[in-house]
C-alpha cells in the first residue's frame, strides 16, 4: 500500500524509517494518544533516528586556545597517483611511505591518532597487511572501500579484539556488506546491529537508509539523505568526515 498519509502513535518505528516503508508510507504523523514520555527508559529503547539531537553533546569543538597538535591528526592512506582524488587531495600534507610496511613508521607518531584506510588503496595483500598495521597501533581507524574488500573472508572481529582500546569504524555499502558478514540475514537494521557485535567496530551501513550501530546495540537509522549522494565519491567524503572526527 502506498499511503497518502501514514499516522502512529507516541514515536516513529523502524518501518518509518527503513526501505522500502519509508517511501510507501507519505508524510507520518506521531500522534499524542497521551502515552507519557517517562515511560521511555523503562523500555530500554536502543533504535533512533539521526539527528544532531542524538549526538550534538558528543560534537568535538575547537576550544579557543586550540592548536592544530590539540586537534588531532587524521592519517588518509591514498592509492597510486591515479587514485589520489580518492583521499580529497587538494590541499592536504603528503607523505609517502614504502607499502605495505611503512605506515608503521608513520603511525608512530602519537600526534597521528586516526587513519583512514580504503579509498584508491586497491585490493590485495598491501592493503590487508596495511589494515594489519592501522589496527595494531594507537589510532581510531576507518575502514572503508578497497580495505573493506580486502579483508573479505579475513578474520576482521578478531583483529580488531586484539586491540580493543581504540574505536574502529566500518563503511560498507551493501554488496561490501555480504562480503564481509556472508550469512547475516533480517531487516538492515538487524544485520548492522548484529555485523557490530560480530566485528567490535561500529557499522554504518550505507545506503538512502543508512544505519548506524555500535557495538553495544544502540542504533541510529538515516532518514533524509538525499539521492544526490549516490554518486561516486561521497562514500570517500563520508568516510573522510569520520576519520576526522575521531582525530578530534
Amino acid at each position: 500500500v502506498a499511503a497518502d498519509l501514514t499516522v502512529t502513535f507516541f514515536r516513529k518505528k523502524p518501518g518509518h524509517l527503513l526501505l522500502t516503508g519509508r517511501t510507501l508510507c507519505g508524510p507520518v504523523t506521531v500522534a499524542d494518544i497521551a502515552i507519557p514520555p517517562s515511560i521511555l527508559p523503562g523500555l530500554a529503547i536502543a533504535t533512533f533516528e539521526n539527528a544532531p539531537a542524538l549526538w550534538r553533546h558528543a560534537w568535538p569543538r575547537p576550544a579557543a586556545q586550540g592548536h592544530k597538535y590539540t586537534r588531532g591528526h587524521a592519517v588518509v592512506v591514498s592509492g597510486s597517483g591515479e587514485t589520489s582524488g580518492a583521499a580529497q587531495l587538494t590541499a592536504v600534507m603528503i607523505r609517502p611511505f614504502e607499502v605495505p610496511g611503512g605506515l608503521s613508521g608513520v603511525l608512530a607518531d602519537a600526534r597521528r591518532n586516526a587513519v583512514l584506510l580504503g579509498p584508491g588503496a586497491g585490493i590485495g595483500e598491501a592493503t590487508v597487511a596495511m589494515a594489519e598495521i592501522a589496527l595494531g597501533s594507537r589510532a581510531a581507524v576507518v575502514l572503508d572501500a578497497d580495505a573493506l574488500g580486502s579483508l573479505a573472508g579475513r578474520d576482521l572481529a578478531g583483529m580488531i579484539a586484539a586491540n580493543p582500546e581504540r574505536a574502529v569504524v566500518l563503511t560498507p555499502h551493501e554488496g561490501e556488506f555480504a562480503r564481509l558478514f556472508p550469512g547475516l540475514g533480517g531487516s538492515k537494521l538487524v544485520r548492522a546491529r548484529a555485523a557490530a557485535a560480530e566485528s567490535g567496530a561500529v557499522v554504518v551501513l550505507k545506503g538512502a537508509d543508512t544505519v548506524i550501530a555500535t557495538p553495544d546495540g544502540r542504533a541510529a537509522i538515516n532518514a533524509d539523505a538525499p539521492p544526490t549522494l549516490a554518486t561516486a565519491g561521497t562514500g570517500d567524503v563520508l568516510a573522510g568526515l569520520g576519520v576526522g572526527l575521531l582525530a578530534r
